[in-house]
C-alpha cells in the first residue's frame, strides 16, 4: 500500500515538473524569436562597423595625418616676403633709417630666385648701405653648388611626406581590415551560440513530449514507474544544457555589441535581434572572397609590405641627404641692381652685387656617423621586410590549406549529424514498439546533440578561416 502511494506521488511530481519545465522554457527569449524578431545580416552588421566604429574612424585620421604632413612639407617651397627695418635716433640726430625688403621663390633644386628693394638714409649710415634717393632695386639668384643642390632638407622633407602619405593609406587599410576581422569573429560566435540555443530548444521539446508520454504510459501500467524518473532526468539535463546555451548566447551578444556604434554612441543589441540563418551563401560575397585563389596572390601588393616599402624608401631619402652632407657647402649669390625698377634696360652687368660662401668640416665625423646610422636603419628595415614577406606568404598558404581542411570536416560532421539523427529516429521507433529503452534513447540523443554542436563548431571555424583569409589578404569590401 505504501509503495503504491509512493509511486502515485512520484508520478504527480513528475507531471508537475514537466509542466514547470515547459513554462520556464516558454518564458525564455529564444521562443520569442518565432514571434517578433529582427534579422541582423552579416553584411549589414559589417557595414555598421565600417562606417561608425571609433577604430574605423581613427583609421581615417591616418589619411588626414598624411595629407597634413604633406601640406606642411610643401610649405618649404612657398614664396616668402621678408622685411627688415632698422632706425636709430639719438639726441635729435637720425643716425640711420634702414629699410630692406625681399621676395624669395624657392625651387625644387638648391636654387632660389629673389627680388628686393632697399632704402637707407641717416647721418651715420654705413657707406656700403648708401643708395640713391629713390631706393635701390635688385633681382637675382642664389645657388647651392655642392651640398644642397640635388637634395637638401626641404626636398627630403617633401619626398618623405609624399611617401608617408602613401604609407598612411596602407596603414589605414590594415586598421580597417583588422577591426572588420574582429567584428566578423564576434558575429560568428553569436551565430554559433544562437544556433546552439535552437538545438537545445528542439531537443528539450522532444524530451518533454517523450516524458509526458512515459508518464501517461506509467499511469496506464504499460511502463515502469522508474522510467518516469529517467525521462525526467533526461528532461532536466536538456533544460540545463539550454540554460547554459542561453548564457553563452547572452555573452556573445554583449561581445558583439562592442562593435556596434551609431553616430558616436554605442548600441546594445536587443534580445529580439537574431543573426541571419544561413551564412554559407553570403559570407564570400560580403568579405569579398569571390574568385580568390592562391595562384593570384602577390605578396608585393599586400598593404603591410607596401607600408614597409614606403618606410624603407623614406629611410633611403634620409641616406641620400646624409651622403649629400659630406659635400662642401658652396653658395653663390648674384643680384642685378638698379635704381629704376620700371626700366628693364637699366639692368646691366656693370651693376651687380655678388657673394660666395664656402664651408667644410675638416674631419666630417658627424656627417660620416649620420650616414652610417642611416645605412644601419636601412639594413634593419630590409631584414624586417624580408621576414614579414615570408611570414605573410606562408600565412596565406596555411589559411588556404585550413579552408580545404574545414570544408572536408564540415562534410564529415554533416554526415555524422545525419547518421546520429537516423539512429535516434530508429531508436525512438523501436521504443514505441516496446523493443528499446529510455537509456538507449538518451544515449542516442546525447550523441545527436554532440554531433550537432560539433557541426556548428566546425562551421564557425570554417567561417573564421574565411575571415582569416580576409585579414591575410587585407580586403576592403566596397559593398559594405
Amino acid at each position: 500500500m505504501r509503495f503504491t502511494l509512493f509511486i502515485a506521488l512520484l508520478i504527480v511530481l513528475q507531471v508537475d515538473a514537466v509542466s514547470l519545465s515547459r513554462k520556464q522554457t516558454q518564458q525564455q527569449p529564444p521562443e520569442q524569436v518565432l514571434q517578433d524578431t529582427t534579422v541582423l545580416s552579416f553584411s549589414e552588421y559589417l557595414g555598421y562597423v565600417k562606417r561608425h566604429h571609433p577604430v574605423a574612424k581613427q583609421a581615417e585620421l591616418l589619411l588626414d595625418e598624411g595629407q597634413a604632413n604633406l601640406l606642411r612639407a610643401r610649405g618649404g617651397f612657398d614664396p616668402k616676403i621678408e622685411v627688415d627695418y632698422r632706425r636709430k635716433d639719438f639726441k635729435g640726430t637720425e643716425y640711420y633709417d634702414e629699410l630692406a625688403g625681399v621676395f624669395k621663390i624657392p625651387t625644387w633644386y638648391g636654387i632660389e630666385f629673389k627680388a628686393g628693394a632697399e632704402r637707407n638714409e641717416g647721418s651715420f649710415l654705413d657707406p656700403s648701405l648708401t643708395v640713391p634717393d629713390g631706393g635701390l632695386y635688385s633681382a637675382g639668384v642664389k645657388v647651392d653648388l655642392a651640398q644642397g643642390l640635388l637634395i637638401n632638407d626641404r626636398m627630403a622633407t617633401l619626398r618623405k611626406a609624399r611617401l608617408f602619405e602613401q604609407q598612411t593609406a596602407a596603414e589605414r587599410d590594415l586598421a580597417v581590415n583588422q577591426i572588420l576581422f574582429d567584428a566578423s569573429t564576434a558575429y560568428f560566435e553569436w551565430w554559433r551560440a544562437t544556433k546552439e540555443v535552437e538545438v537545445y530548444i528542439d531537443i528539450l521539446d522532444a524530451a518533454i513530449t517523450r516524458e509526458r508520454g512515459v508518464i501517461i504510459s506509467a499511469r496506464a501500467g504499460d511502463k515502469a514507474a522508474i522510467d518516469t524518473v529517467e525521462a525526467g532526468v533526461a528532461t532536466q539535463n536538456r533544460l540545463l544544457g539550454l540554460e547554459q546555451a542561453r548564457v553563452n548566447e547572452i555573452k556573445s551578444r554583449l561581445q558583439l555589441s562592442n562593435f556596434l556604434w551609431l553616430d558616436g554612441v554605442p548600441v546594445e543589441l536587443q534580445p529580439n535581434v537574431v543573426p541571419q540563418p544561413d551564412l554559407n551563401s553570403s559570407i564570400d560575397v560580403t568579405l569579398g572572397l569571390m574568385g580568390t585563389s592562391l595562384s593570384e596572390f602577390n605578396v608585393e601588393n599586400h598593404p603591410k609590405i607596401q607600408a614597409l616599402n614606403f618606410k624603407l624608401d623614406q629611410l633611403d631619402v634620409d641616406r641620400q641627404l646624409k651622403a649629400n652632407k659630406l659635400l662642401p657647402k658652396i653658395t653663390v649669390d648674384y643680384n642685378f641692381i638698379t635704381p629704376d625698377w620700371d626700366r628693364l634696360n637699366s639692368i646691366t652687368q656693370d651693376n651687380y652685387k655678388a657673394g660666395l660662401t664656402f664651408a667644410y668640416p675638416i674631419f666630417t665625423r658627424k656627417e660620416r656617423g649620420d650616414l652610417r646610422l642611416a645605412k644601419i636603419k636601412i639594413d634593419d628595415a630590409r631584414y624586417g621586410l624580408q621576414s614579414e614577406t615570408l611570414i605573410l606568404r606562408n600565412k596565406v598558404i596555411s589559411v588556404f590549406a585550413e579552408l580545404e581542411g574545414y570544408n572536408r570536416q564540415l562534410d564529415i560532421s554533416s554526415n555524422l549529424t545525419t547518421g546520429t539523427a537516423q539512429l535516434l529516429a530508429g531508436e525512438l521507433r523501436k521504443f514505441e514498439l516496446g523493443d528499446s529503452s529510455l537509456f538507449l534513447i538518451n544515449s542516442r540523443e546525447v550523441k545527436f546533440i554532440e554531433a550537432q554542436l560539433k557541426q556548428l563548431e566546425v562551421q564557425k571555424k570554417l567561417f573564421e578561416s574565411k575571415a582569416a583569409l580576409f585579414r591575410s589578404l587585407v580586403i576592403l569590401p566596397e559593398n559594405l
